[in-house]
């Protein structure tokens, strides 16, 4: 993970208790906890990303009822 780009959500307002996500170097995507940014970091393909991306604006991933 050396020398990735890390960056949080605009909306996270500079808060300490974000996700962060970075794009690596082989295409794949980091995901990592902003107040542990030693710890353990989550890696999707670009296609797993993508979906969940989309799921995110389709507005899956909102509470029913």
């Amino acid at each position: 993970m050396a020398g990735a780009a890390w960056r949080k959500s605009s909306h996270s307002n500079g808060a300490a208790n974000c996700v962060e996500v970075a794009m690596l170097a082989d295409g794949s995507v980091g995901v990592r906890h902003s107040r542990r940014p030693d710890a353990e970091v989550i890696v999707y393909s670009r296609t797993e990303w993508a979906a969940f991306v989309a799921g995110v604006k389709a507005r899956e991933f909102e509470p029913v009822g």
